[in-house]
């Protein structure tokens, strides 16, 4: 799926129309309904702070809008086998099935897709359980990886921190 479609996808969701997004996005009343339109149907293509201030509008992450080209089969093919290429994606048969999973032996990018898709099956069972609404789950998808809480965080410190912090290690010795 395209930008465009992605950013007709969540305006329908949101119950926007054309001028209000555009207007919301910064763009004179004059054109704003014909600059999200020309978005929309693939005619032109939102630049990365038209993007962002998208994704701000429409209260979603701006990767939520540049996902790769899915636009037929074939592309969406390729697009799994650069994740098999990649990440370690495979496919296989169980019970019947055809299932996708990672070879997480296939080193550190595969580990960290099937964390992610961890995190992902997390907040799928969440919904299918009743712990948490659609929305809730939504919210979830399209903000990742921000609202991701299995996601681990470092702080770095400043240099100037980290400076006095070793000159104190080195007077300790």
């Amino acid at each position: 799926m395209a930008i465009g479609e992605r950013i007709h996808f969540f305006r329908k969701k949101r119950g926007m129309k054309l001028k209000q997004l555009g207007q919301a996005v910064g763009f004179p009343e004059s054109n704003a309904d014909v600059r999200m339109a020309q978005y929309e149907s693939g005619s032109r293509t939102p630049k990365a702070d038209i993007t962002n201030r998208l994704a701000k509008t429409l209260d979603v992450s701006p990767q939520a809008l540049t996902v790769p080209n899915i636009d037929s089969y074939t592309g969406l093919m390729h697009t799994l086998f650069t994740l098999e290429d990649t990440y370690g994606l495979k496919v296989t048969e169980l019970d019947g099935q055809i299932v996708l999973h990672v070879d997480v032996q296939q080193g550190k990018d595969a580990a960290e897709l099937h964390r992610m898709l961890c995190a992902w099956q997390e907040q799928a069972a969440k919904l299918e359980a009743g712990e948490i609404t659609k929305e809730d789950y939504d919210r979830w998808r399209y903000h990742y990886p921000e609202l991701d809480a299995t996601q681990l965080r470092a702080r770095v410190l400043s240099p100037e921190l980290n400076d006095l912090l070793m000159d104190n290690l080195q007077d300790d010795k």
